[in-house]
């Protein structure tokens, strides 16, 4: 038995804070099914497993709706076995009466009920679909008591944390829990699993498989699902995680005295973030700088945000003026004075925070007024 699993399209995401760049984002979530297809094909893999949030909300549009049927559709094939998450749980007049009353391709399955479904002579599927947002009960724990006929292989389909079940700390605030050890109290071949937002293994048998397309800088770098072999119930699982993302996102930071370590950074970037049009940046730069390193800092950043899909820059720098920035404004006249005056002000220690801010400013402008 064989099959790919797969969690966390949520398709129509806004993406608000990327402005135009949103539907490109978008987008790759569509085209990531067709990866999953590919793969599903290539790797003789009848069945894809969605374990939930397959929109990102339960009121999508209704092109929203069918764009995803649609790409499924191309592969003819392979099964899609979609289930509901906390994003779209299944409600009544939900996003799931409507993808039923569109009549969705005969090659994809809705799991809106935890009714067995055979994947195989040999196999059943075990969904547990969530009916609300905050589920406050495990709906996992009915597979405990699923029967299904001796030597079959078993795999649940669920969405939900693991990650503090049964714990003080999760006591009347956490929702959506499933225990962790899920696959061995119902006699799960596989558990998989969606929420987690990065391929993870909770246990031999219980797998997040991430989300084929990640949306921040805290999930996984790249988009991954997890392709699944169960060769005989009770046989332990061969699970393969497998790169299928367009878009990567990455967090750097550094810290610099001066601007000599930004082109070896930027080497290392292209190096390992080809294609650096891929790429959503989140770069945090620290340290204290001459005014002349900081113009080549803010040319490099320039660069660096043409050449990305994406770049979040926060700087966090001091400039502290050196001999040849104060020559470069006026060697010896009004002009240096002034700089000299704001030099000083930028660091004294008994100005505030924001005044200082507003020296150094000052300054900064003062030498690209000079220096122009």
């Amino acid at each position: 038995m064989r099959f790919v699993h797969t969690a966390d399209w949520q398709i129509g995401k806004p993406f608000v804070r990327f402005g135009d760049k949103a539907e490109a984002l978008r987008g790759a979530r569509l085209d990531a099914i067709e990866s999953l297809g590919r793969l599903a094909v290539a790797e003789n893999a009848a069945h894809v497993l969605v374990a939930g949030d397959v929109f990102d909300s339960d009121t999508p549009t209704n092109v929203t709706l069918r764009a995803p049927l649609e790409r499924m559709r191309g592969f003819p094939g392979v099964t899609w076995h979609l289930l509901p998450g906390n994003h779209d749980a299944h409600r009544p007049g939900g996003v799931w009466e409507r993808l039923a009353a569109l009549g969705p391709p005969a090659n994809v399955r809705l799991h809106l009920t935890a009714t067995p479904m055979a994947l195989a002579p040999d196999a059943v599927l075990l969904p547990a679909p969530l009916t609300s947002r905050a589920e406050t009960r495990d709906l996992t724990a009915r597979m405990d008591d699923t029967p299904t006929p001796i030597g079959t292989i078993r795999i649940g389909l669920a969405h939900g944390a693991v990650t503090r079940f049964g714990t003080p700390e999760a006591e009347g605030e956490a929702t959506n829990q499933i225990d962790p050890g899920r696959a061995q109290k119902a006699g799960l071949d596989y558990l998989a699993l969606g929420d987690w937002h990065r391929t993870r293994e909770i246990g031999p048998r219980t797998w997040y498989s991430g989300t084929p397309e990640p949306d921040r800088h805290d999930s996984q770098t790249v988009g991954s699902a997890l392709l699944v072999t169960v060769t005989e119930a009770g046989a332990p699982p061969l699970v393969e995680p497998r790169a299928v993302g367009t878009y990567r996102w990455a967090s750097d930071a550094v810290e610099i005295a001066d601007a000599e370590p930004l082109a070896a950074r930027e080497a290392l970037l292209r190096t390992t973030q080809d294609p650096m049009s891929k790429l959503v940046l989140k770069l945090k730069i620290t340290g204290a700088v001459s005014i002349a390193d900081r113009r080549k800092l803010d040319d490099w950043l320039e660069r660096l945000q043409a050449a990305v899909f994406h770049l979040d820059a926060a700087l966090a720098l001091a400039v502290r003026p050196d001999a040849a920035d104060l020559e470069s404004i006026d060697f010896d006249g009004v002009l240096r004075r002034v700089a000299e005056s704001l030099k000083a002000r930028a660091a004294d220690p008994a100005l505030s925070g924001a005044e200082r801010q507003i020296a150094e400013d000052a300054l900064l402008a003062l030498y690209l007024e000079a220096t122009a």
